[in-house]
């Protein structure tokens, strides 16, 4: 197979889809690798070291599109890339398509075979391409959320952690699962008040035993969301649900009840964002304020720290691509249902129920298409 990374051109994205590592992996079992000149140069990989590797650098996006059998990506393709996805094109990258509908509607009129890290599903119910950006963007809410709680940036001039004598910063997580654990351990490392809130009682549990009573956890009922709200300087929005678009648990009226200057980072954003209010934003100009608060919501927060983020994202999907590459995107579905669960939009048809409901279109099993074909 003929595998091909392009360089990314989401607004500010300086991850890259394949490393030379990568490169040597997919060269050292028969394939052949394409890479976009300088594609891995926001990352801090050189084209000598892709070649060194065994790729063949090319000066164009263009040919790297028209004859790789599979594009390796970050970042869901922009629009002057949708006229380059050819029939049956394997696109193996975040997709993220219930909150993209225009994305959905030129992937299947392509009849590209989308293959989505983030729904790529093990029989655990773990989202193991997910799971390491999750942890970096959780980790990263934190970071940033603090920043710009600094007054020059807008925020309520607030130190999460604070000093002796002075009340500490507080921080509401919404949501239990990989962001908000992450979150919240970066959260108290800086020594601020912590709540996380969530609907799954064991997951809370979890964390109580975890963080030794060092945060709060609390049921995620209206009432619980809304007096967080009131109290917290940092609310970290780290709702998931599989593949579809997020809830919106913080409504534009709610905003009149929280502090003035108080930050929301929504880390739901990809997914259309956890907070009514969330509209998409880049590194270069991450905030807006509505109503006093303070929105953070940059789309591929990872990105800023593209290094890290490429090395642990390459690290999880390598060894599903290299399964794809070897047996095809077919026989690899069939033999691994967490590659099958990967597939959002398959030869014209939207294949993954959570989209085709997002938008009320048609949906046909990818399982039914996969063994009937058999």
């Amino acid at each position: 197979m003929l595998i091909g990374c392009v360089k990314e051109i989401k607004r500010h994205e300086y991850r890259v889809g394949l490393t030379p590592a990568c490169v040597r992996s997919y060269c050292a079992a028969g394939h052949k690798v394409m890479i976009e000149k300088s594609a891995g140069m926001g990352a801090g990989y050189e084209d000598s070291e892709y070649q060194a590797a065994g790729a063949e650098i090319c000066g164009s996006a263009k040919e790297v599109w028209e004859r790789s059998d599979m594009i390796v990506k970050v970042k869901e393709p922009q629009a002057v890339e949708y006229p380059l996805m050819k029939e049956n094109l394997i696109l193996y990258t975040y997709l993220h398509l219930a909150a993209d509908e225009v994305q959905t509607k030129e992937l299947v009129k392509r009849k590209v075979k989308g293959v989505a890290y983030e729904t790529v599903e093990l029989d655990n119910g773990l989202l193991p391409l997910l799971r390491p950006m999750s942890a970096i963007a959780g980790r990263m809410s934190i970071q940033e959320g603090a920043h710009f709680l600094e007054r020059p940036h807008q925020g309520r001039g607030v130190l999460l952690g604070g000093v002796p004598g002075v009340e500490k910063g507080k921080v509401a997580i919404l949501g239990a699962g990989v962001v908000g654990t992450e979150a919240a351990k970066m959260a108290v490392g800086l020594n601020a008040d912590v709540t996380v809130l969530d609907i799954n009682l064991s997951r809370l549990t979890y964390l109580d035993d975890v963080f030794s009573g060092r945060i709060t956890t609390l049921y995620s009922s209206t009432a619980n969301r809304e007096k967080a709200l009131q109290e917290s300087d940092l609310i970290v929005g780290a709702v998931l649900v599989h593949g579809a678009k997020a809830p919106h648990l913080i409504t534009k009226k709610d905003l009149k009840i929280m502090k003035k200057g108080a930050v929301i980072v929504d880390v739901a954003v990809d997914q259309g964002g956890c907070a009514e209010t969330t509209r998409p934003t880049t590194h270069d100009d991450p905030v807006f304020v509505e109503d006093g608060v303070v929105h953070y919501c940059v789309a591929n927060m990872p990105g800023g720290v593209s290094r890290t983020s490429t090395q642990a994202l390459t690290s999880a999907t390598l060894q599903f691509g290299m399964e794809i590459a070897q047996k095809g995107l077919e026989q690899a579905a069939r033999d691994n249902s967490a590659i099958a669960k990967g597939i959002n939009t398959y030869g014209g048809k939207l294949v993954y129920k959570a989209v085709a409901d997002a938008f009320g279109m048609p949906f046909t099993s990818i399982t039914e298409i996969l063994f009937s074909a058999a």
